[in-house]
């Protein structure tokens, strides 16, 4: 039986050990998430060597990638600020996700029909994990970058995530293609839309009637309640989280005349922050552990076969590519660094997992989304160096007389 202060003494371990990546990660420039990653690979080689093993791997990876879900996609809706001039920037992201999200998949959907071999469904399946954007990784690697584009990545990261979710759980469905299906989901997106204003409402005031300190893990536990039994009904529970989030951060903008009175909005600053700061600390938490879990399980082996090699690099062409023809022809915006922003991570993982039994395919190689996830963080890793050091060229280069810098090609 493990002994429980050894058990303290390695979770507080790797805690310090992460705090000192997400240091690091500033330096080196490499993601903290390739870092835990490694760790987590390391923990299992010195398991095997040692002869200790780890039970119910998959399970925790499951519990802390869904609430892991919660609490990057609140930490990142908390961090949304609406106005007007701001209308046009979520138009954009929620247009990227859904045409890129759109796009890659079908892509990814030829390369595993076609050159893997997958059947029809199999292949839209198995297609979806991998053509959503990881806000888990995207948003915390874009905090240097200007506002401006921060913000869009975290909207467009935030949306990828929502979305790929629903369309998930409607193409695990064994009638996915029927008209009543379709019908089903887009009822069910009204519905969750309901839901999550009258839910967030409620909570808002709750929030601001609550008078003792202990209410903040009182909200996770009630949305987390929430997400929990719209995702057993197939229901896009997501969109109740960011909506809470944005209405919670934006109460002026939804609560006016004796509303704003009751809920006295000078109070509810304080408390958004409190609520900040307790997400962003419990989302770092469940990330560390989830990525180190997740590093633990990768088969390193299987990541240097060619099948997965080639198969694995297919996939990235197709990221790649769909993202590419999005900002220069559709989107008209920059293409650095948004274009190497496209992370694989904990939404991919949560997914892969979730893929029912009876549509999982011998055919494919569980290696295949190890590399995508470790690749694709990689790129975005090269394109931030990328960017970086461009910007700091660029910044010498057109700086006037007057001191200030322009930017003509979006690097900052």
């Amino acid at each position: 039986m493990a002994d429980s202060n050894n058990i303290l003494i390695t979770l507080s371990a790797l805690v310090i050990l992460s705090y000192l990546f997400n240091i690091i990660a500033k330096y080196i420039k490499i993601p903290s998430v390739i870092l835990l990653l490694a760790t987590g690979a390391l923990l299992k080689f010195l398991g095997d060597k040692f002869g200790i093993t780890l039970t119910g791997v998959h399970f925790f990876l499951n519990f802390f990638g869904d609430v892991g879900l919660i609490m990057i996609v609140l930490e990142g809706s908390l961090d949304l600020g609406l106005s007007r001039k701001k209308f046009p920037l979520v138009g954009k992201s929620i247009l990227s996700a859904i045409l890129i999200l759109a796009g890659t998949c079908g892509l990814i959907f030829l390369v595993l029909h076609y050159y893997i071999g997958l059947p029809f469904q199999n292949a839209i399946i198995y297609s979806i994990p991998m053509g959503v954007i990881s806000s888990a990784i995207a948003i915390p690697s874009v905090k240097e970058l200007s506002e401006h584009k921060k913000e869009f990545i975290v909207y467009e990261s935030t949306f990828s995530d929502i979305i790929g979710i629903m369309v998930f759980n409607f193409a695990i469905l064994d009638n996915a293609l029927s008209t009543e299906s379709f019908r089903d989901f887009f009822l069910n997106i009204l519905y969750i839309l309901i839901i999550s204003f009258v839910s967030s409402g409620l909570l808002v005031f709750m929030l601001n009637s609550i008078t003792t300190h202990i209410k903040s893990f009182l909200i996770f536990a009630i949305l987390i309640l929430i997400y929990s039994v719209g995702k057993i009904f197939h229901l896009p529970s997501l969109l109740l989280i960011l909506v809470f989030g944005i209405m919670l951060n934006n109460t002026k903008y939804f609560f006016k005349g004796r509303l704003a009175r009751v809920l006295h909005l000078e109070k509810m600053s304080t408390v958004t922050s409190e609520l900040k700061l307790l997400t962003a600390e419990s989302a770092f938490l469940i990330r560390t552990f989830f990525f180190i879990l997740f590093g633990y399980t990768m088969n390193l082996n299987s990541l240097i076969t060619p099948e997965v090699a080639i198969t694995g690099s297919l996939i990235i062409a197709c990221i790649l590519f769909a993202r590419f023809i999005f900002l220069l022809f559709i989107s008209r915006t920059h293409l650095i660094p948004e274009l190497f922003i496209a992370p694989r991570g904990l939404v991919t993982v949560v997914l892969f997992y979730s893929i029912p039994a009876h549509f999982i395919s011998p055919a494919f190689n569980d290696g295949i989304i190890y590399y995508v996830i470790i690749v694709s963080s990689l790129i975005m890793m090269l394109g931030l160096m990328f960017t970086k050091t461009k910007f700091s060229e660029t910044e010498r280069l057109v700086i006037g007389e007057s001191g200030t810098t322009e930017d003509p090609i979006g690097l900052s």
